[in-house]
């Protein structure tokens, strides 16, 4: 990208974070405080819409983008899975928000090597980003949502880094009890503010007592899509795997934060030109996976995971192939499996059918 083309792209991101900024201002001083929710969703709408946001010249990297063990890896545990259930044929592979066709490209051309050989459908509602998968995965279908995907085979679906860009609903304990916490201005600046109405229903019974200034932090899209997901295992048969960065059991506090040119921002910063994220609370999905009928196989650290699945021996054979690449690939394992990169931070969450086998990587859970 040359230097104009790099200043031409920031004026643009400027502007359209004016545009959506100055919308919200007025929405704001019109008719109240907004959502967080309602803030954070039509801003990773704006934000998704135009641009493909990967790599060393976007916001951030995703695991597929560091290395291809891990695409890799994903591709032989559906193939795996879909062995040991019977090799039912025909079967899906289905991925929501593919980024560039980067996971799915690498995980087929590992299960094609067991004979796996699914119809891909790929959940993507950005137009520049399909465009990407395209080149990556050619022959696939694509779906705004997941109600547009066949119901009527075996589902091997992956979200990886889906959820979190999902908008979330904040909740926070004041003298006058549990309100929602708005967006509301202060100036031109955007501000946190509690809601008027009580919402003391929408809490769990074991926090409605908690002190003053404790805040919850709920996500009811991504309940929805596990809701779905789950539901669609049980009816279809199949398996899933949802990985992203969260944690194993509710917490309180704020996870909310925004990304850009691969440092962290102001979340109100820029609305429309960052993208905002806030930590998967696994342990709520996992409620939810069993309600619908469907297996919880367990949420483990990516690292743990990926090391079950072979990823050591994976990176040892491909600097043995390629000696003059093997600091590379050694330091991109390490950024996936080390405790102090991802290792630890992102969870995997295995689901399955209930007539589906245990996954590897989740035995001891």
């Amino acid at each position: 990208m040359s230097g104009s083309d790099a200043a031409g792209d920031a004026a643009g991101d400027a502007g359209e974070a004016g545009e959506l900024g100055d919308i919200f201002r007025r929405l704001i001083r019109n008719t109240g405080p907004i959502s967080l929710a309602q803030f954070m969703g039509e801003s990773n709408a704006r934000y998704y819409a135009g641009r493909d946001p990967l790599g060393a010249a976007g916001d951030f990297v995703t695991a597929p983008e560091i290395s291809q063990m891990f695409g890799e890896l994903i591709g032989l545990w559906l193939a795996d899975m879909w062995i040991r259930a019977g090799r039912e044929e025909p079967v899906l592979y289905v991925e929501l928000g593919p980024g560039r066709g980067t996971l799915a490209r690498d995980a087929l051309r590992a299960a094609g090597r067991y004979g796996l050989a699914p119809e891909v459908h790929l959940v993507e509602g950005s137009g520049a980003l399909r465009e990407v998968q395209e080149q990556a995965v050619p022959g696939a279908f694509w779906h705004a949502d997941l109600a547009g995907v066949p119901q009527d085979a075996p589902m091997l679906l992956v979200a990886n880094e889906f959820l979190d860009a999902l908008p979330v609903r904040q909740l926070v304990r004041t003298q006058d009890g549990w309100r929602e916490r708005m967006v509301g201005l202060e100036g031109d600046d955007f501000v946190f503010v509690a809601g008027r109405q009580p919402m003391d229903e929408a809490v769990p019974a074991e926090w409605r007592g908690a002190a003053v200034g404790t805040l919850l932090e709920t996500s009811p899209a991504s309940a929805a899509i596990a809701y779905e997901i789950a539901g669609r295992l049980a009816e279809q048969g199949g398996a899933a795997l949802v990985i992203d960065y969260g944690h194993g059991e509710m917490r309180t506090g704020s996870t909310l934060q925004a990304v850009r040119a691969h440092a962290k921002v102001d979340p109100f910063a820029a609305p429309g030109a960052a993208d905002l994220t806030a930590h998967v609370d696994f342990a709520t999905l996992a409620r939810i996976v069993q309600a619908r009928g469907a297996r919880h196989l367990g949420t483990v650290t990516q690292g743990e995971w990926l090391r079950a699945l072979g990823i050591d021996a994976r990176a040892q054979t491909l600097s043995a192939r390629a000696p003059h690449y093997a600091q590379e690939i050694e330091a991109a394992r390490h950024r996936l499996v080390d405790e102090a990169q991802m290792g630890r931070l992102f969870k995997v969450m295995g689901i399955a059918a209930p007539a589906w086998p245990d996954g590897a990587g989740f035995d001891a859970h």
